[in-house]
């Protein structure tokens, strides 16, 4: 069997989205306690991926979304676009750091039992690579490196369906009991 192209990539990339925004009818908001009662992380993540809970409103703003969530795992696609520019030319910072931001978070999120939440501690990004809008789809990929009763680590990737590195992230993660 031969490895995929990168065509084969951005095609499966592109049909992975599709299917998650045909689920995903509900508007950009934020889920409510009802929806998200007795639910580990990893179940949230997943009402989320089937369209249960609605999308994150910075989605929209950033056009990123979440494509596939595991235990420790949480990937994000997106798209950059001249929205995005900085005024010299290039996709904004900003931008890389949110959509690895997002995929640090989540992957901790995946591990939480009902009940727990987090809260970032330490956010770390490393830029190697600019991008513009001929990129036409990157995927970043969170890991979770260190589970921790109180503290969990997680790593980060962006990359493009060519399979180059545009940036990498790290981020510590404070975890807690959620009140009543």
């Amino acid at each position: 069997m031969n490895d995929p192209t990168p065509d084969d990539i951005l095609t499966h990339w592109r049909t992975d989205e599709d299917a998650v925004r045909r689920r995903q009818q509900l508007a950009p908001g934020v889920a409510t306690p009802a929806m998200l009662a007795g639910k580990t992380g990893l179940q949230q993540m997943q009402a989320l991926l089937a369209g249960e809970t609605p999308r994150a409103p910075i989605s929209e703003t950033m056009d990123f979304i979440l494509v596939s969530v595991d235990d420790g795992v949480a990937v994000f696609q997106g798209r950059p676009q001249f929205k995005h520019y900085n005024p010299l030319g290039g996709v904004h910072g900003g931008w890389f750091a949110t959509l690895l931001d997002s995929a640090l978070g989540c992957s901790v999120h995946t591990t939480l039992p009902a009940g727990r939440g987090y809260t970032t501690l330490e956010f770390k990004v490393n830029l190697v690579r600019g991008l513009n809008d001929r990129v036409p789809l990157v995927r970043a990929i969170g890991r979770v490196v260190h589970r921790g009763r109180q503290v969990t680590t997680a790593e980060a990737e962006l990359v493009g369906h060519d399979g180059r590195l545009y940036a990498h992230a790290s981020t510590t993660c404070l975890l807690f009991d959620l009140p009543g």
